[in-house]
């Protein structure tokens, strides 16, 4: 299965969610691509008051996003602060043509920048097929964490696509650039990093969008500039050179523990859609 995939490289109005779905609803419907990813907390910026912007799952943002979604027939990505009963989260949503909304709460919350303070930390991995290409989305700071990333916990290949939606400062971007290859050439996966543009009140963003390929070859690059590029996953390729090149049969099975549980298999819960 081949799916084309949009990096959308944008700046961000800060703490107002409604500029800023106006301009990823003119990216969506002016590119021509099955699936498009957009930075961490896309409709609001970096922000450590979520009080002020986070909205529930009926909210105004999912609404619109499920909405454009629908009108489009595209699946949209990013990450965007959710209220769920008065805790909060930084959450990457996977919206579907068919209204269908999934949900990754980030697991490695940024905690030299404070983020644990104010959100809660995730607790899954979660996997979702989407036109026969599995994708596993994280966040941001998850990208220091290959374990998280790891493909099953007895070396069997659970997905195919990793997206990581960010807010990386330019400061770090030379670990940006080292840190995307490594995950992909690990686990024998495409790998896609969408990364914001502009500043906000915390730090400046440099780009650097990228989807690379299983062998850590990028297939599409944006500079530093606000930008849309597309490259295609192409699965029969990936598994063609997973099954000449098995390494993944020889990775370490492994446990991590997790919120209340001594240790669980790294496994992923996935949707098929």
């Amino acid at each position: 299965m081949k799916l084309r995939v949009a990096l959308c490289q944008t700046d961000i109005h800060w703490e107002d969610p409604v500029s800023n779905l106006n301009r990823v609803s003119k990216i969506v419907r002016g590119c021509d691509a099955d699936l498009f990813v957009f930075p961490e907390m896309f409709t609001t910026g970096f922000t450590l008051h979520p009080e002020r912007v986070a909205e529930s799952e009926t909210g105004y943002t999912f609404r619109r996003l499920k909405r454009l979604a629908r009108e489009t027939g595209k699946a949209i990505m990013g990450s965007v602060p959710v209220e769920e009963c008065g805790v909060f989260y930084n959450s990457m949503l996977f919206v579907a043509p068919r209204q269908s909304v999934y949900r990754y709460d980030k697991r490695h919350l940024f905690a030299p920048g404070g983020e644990q303070e104010v959100y809660a930390e995730g607790e899954a991995r979660v996997v979702i097929e989407y036109r026969g290409v599995r994708i596993m989305p994280l966040i941001c700071y998850d990208l220091r964490f290959p374990v998280w990333s790891r493909i099953g916990g007895a070396g069997l290949p659970d997905y195919d696509l990793l997206v990581y939606s960010a807010s990386w400062p330019a400061a770090r971007r030379s670990a940006w650039e080292r840190l995307l290859p490594a995950r992909a050439i690990e686990n024998q996966c495409y790998v896609a990093g969408v990364n914001r543009v502009g500043s906000d009140p915390a730090a400046g963003y440099g780009g650097g969008s990228v989807l690379l390929d299983f062998r850590g070859d990028p297939l599409a690059a944006a500079d530093a500039g606000a930008a849309t590029v597309v490259g295609e996953v192409d699965t029969e390729a990936l598994h063609r050179f997973r099954e000449r090149f098995p390494v993944w049969k020889d990775a370490d099975a492994f446990r991590m523990s997790g919120p209340g549980e001594p240790g669980a298999e790294c496994g992923a819960r996935t949707t098929k859609i």
